[in-house]
């Protein structure tokens, strides 16, 4: 069963949910997914101060949590043509749509940028509807949620085929590598 996407892509916060103190460059912070107790597979992210997430972390009970250094937004790029799409242009465009068949295709394509260094496995959670992997973004500090669909080997080709044409035409032989790297 595909995960019900109430929570696509969510960037990192420039202040503490707390005490709405901003954020400072380079300065540490906790970052929190939480189970949203209104939508079955949706989470809610909210990130603290250290201050804050020592005072409140003894009685939060999130569903995954990890420590990061704040990085001040990049500047907005102002392109004038129009990019072939990336492969991190493809996993958003994919998770923003939710479509149930595009689940093989987001896993690969979020191993792929973990091989390539763009995203960071912060962690990986089981609930009753599978397994979770929680990705962070290099850069921007945002989270992505992939549902894990336990692909097996024989599976791979056709999935590889799937994401080599969204990706428009690229070379199979990347992706099947880092898709059997991730079993």
């Amino acid at each position: 069963m595909p995960i019900q996407q109430h929570w696509n892509i969510k960037s990192r916060s420039r202040s503490c949910c707390d005490t709405e103190r901003e954020f400072t460059q380079d300065e540490t912070f906790f970052t929190a997914i939480f189970e949203d107790p209104e939508h079955e597979d949706g989470f809610l992210r909210k990130d603290y101060s250290v201050k804050a997430w020592d005072r409140l972390s003894p009685n939060l009970e999130p569903f995954s949590f990890w420590r990061s250094k704040y990085e001040a937004p990049p500047p907005p790029e102002n392109r004038e043509v129009v990019a072939k799409e990336t492969a991190e242009s493809l996993l958003r465009r994919l998770i923003e749509e939710d479509d149930p068949g595009s689940e093989n295709a987001r896993y690969v394509l979020a191993v792929m940028l973990e091989r390539k260094k763009q995203l960071v496995q912060v962690d990986a959670k089981e609930k009753k509807s599978g397994k979770f992997l929680i990705y962070e973004r290099k850069g921007t500090g945002e989270a992505f949620i992939v549902k894990d669909p336990r692909l097996r080997l024989d599976q791979l080709e056709a999935v590889q085929e799937e994401v080599s044409e969204l990706l428009g035409g690229g070379p199979p032989a990347t992706v099947a590598a880092s898709a059997q790297d991730a079993q």
